[in-house]
């Protein structure tokens, strides 16, 4: 799917919505910051919901946090990466393989960042990922192997919980809504 941020140009969506429904994927617009975005397999997408009031109401230092995460969960497997001022996410050279997306009601975070495992290049070729004329690169174009989303979240959670200090349950979303 490609979700809207509150910031997105439909310009940034390459293809007629003709070819997007062809290809499965679905258009969504979103209440988060930021512009067009891929999600879909071979992306492993982490939204903690923090209350932001015990961070000091701190929204630039939680994305930092976010980016931090992703940069140390990329060090674990010998990948050098960094962030870009300006350009929220995570990148190996000049492109990107994380991306963060944030909103925040009564100081109480959602969404966060989407890190690429192993993408359909297809699909992302399909957009201009957040506005920005960039490649996308996932985990598996670095490695000499293809890892699994459920692999690198294991690399991924620890590191999220010491970055963020605090522990993750595991739900599904009827379980946040009340119907589970």
């Amino acid at each position: 799917m490609f979700t809207l941020g509150r910031t997105a140009s439909q310009e940034h969506l390459l293809v007629e919505d003709r070819v997007r429904r062809e290809a499965g994927i679905d258009l969504i617009a979103v209440e988060r910051g930021g512009d067009i975005t891929y999600h879909g397999p071979g992306q492993l997408v982490l939204y903690p919901i923090l209350d932001l009031r015990g961070w000091g109401k701190d929204i630039h230092g939680y994305i930092h946090n976010l980016e931090e995460i992703m940069l140390q969960t990329l060090e674990s497997y010998g990948i050098e990466a960094q962030r870009r001022h300006g350009a929220p996410g995570t990148w190996v050279g000049q492109r990107k393989i994380g991306s963060i997306g944030v909103h925040v009601k009564r100081w109480v975070s959602l969404h966060g960042l989407a890190f690429n495992v192993n993408i359909n290049r297809s699909h992302v070729a399909m957009i201009r990922p957040c506005g920005l004329s960039v490649e996308l690169v996932s985990l598996a174009d670095l490695l000499n192997e293809s890892p699994t989303v459920d692999r690198v979240l294991d690399h991924l959670l620890p590191v999220a919980q010491d970055v963020l200090g605090c522990s993750f349950v595991e739900t599904s979303v009827e379980e946040l809504i009340g119907n589970g």
